[in-house]
């Protein structure tokens, strides 16, 4: 039986993909990079990991190609973790997330966590990537997002609960 950090050694895209992103912290620190947060606390305050736990996931996501780390202060020595071309690419992949999610995995009366509008022509971008004026399918650089005031609050206390832890 193939271990974990092994799944990888197939001829399998899905399989060697998953090697990369398929544990239950990987995703929400590329969510985090995507949605702007760059730096290891902010990070940290979003995604509920231990210090440990976050170092290994960005030091093997930097190994894998997805990120790389960039000095923002000298003392102490600081760095800021940005998606590389390769992250930047998973984005489909989280965007595809975010609409099953938002599908099967909350009721149906709770609104969008995040409504992302075409900066384009400004009409608000389906579930599917569609814009439903240009009937064109938007890619990320030309979305803008916008958090609904619940999400919004959620993310401001986690943040704020984890200041206060430290």
């Amino acid at each position: 039986m193939a271990k974990w950090n092994e799944i990888g050694d197939t001829l399998c895209p899905i399989a060697r993909a998953t090697a990369i992103v398929g544990d239950r912290w990987t995703i929400p620190i590329i969510r985090e990079l995507f949605v702007g947060s760059a730096r290891f606390d902010e990070i940290q305050a979003q995604t509920g990991s231990t210090a440990q736990m976050l170092a290994s996931r960005l030091k093997r996501l930097e190994a894998e190609g997805m990120i790389e780390r960039r000095v923002y202060t000298r003392r102490p020595l600081r760095y800021e973790y940005v998606l590389t071309r390769m992250g930047r690419e998973f984005y489909p992949v989280i965007f595809a997330l975010r609409a099953w999610g938002e599908t099967w995995c909350k009721d149906k009366n709770e609104p969008l966590a995040v409504r992302m509008t075409h900066r384009k022509c400004g009409a608000e971008i389906g579930l599917d990537g569609m814009c439903p004026k240009c009937r064109k399918i938007v890619g990320r650089s030309d979305m803008d997002a916008h958090s609904n005031p619940e999400w919004a609050e959620e993310r401001r206390q986690r943040q704020e609960d984890y200041r206060a832890q430290g």
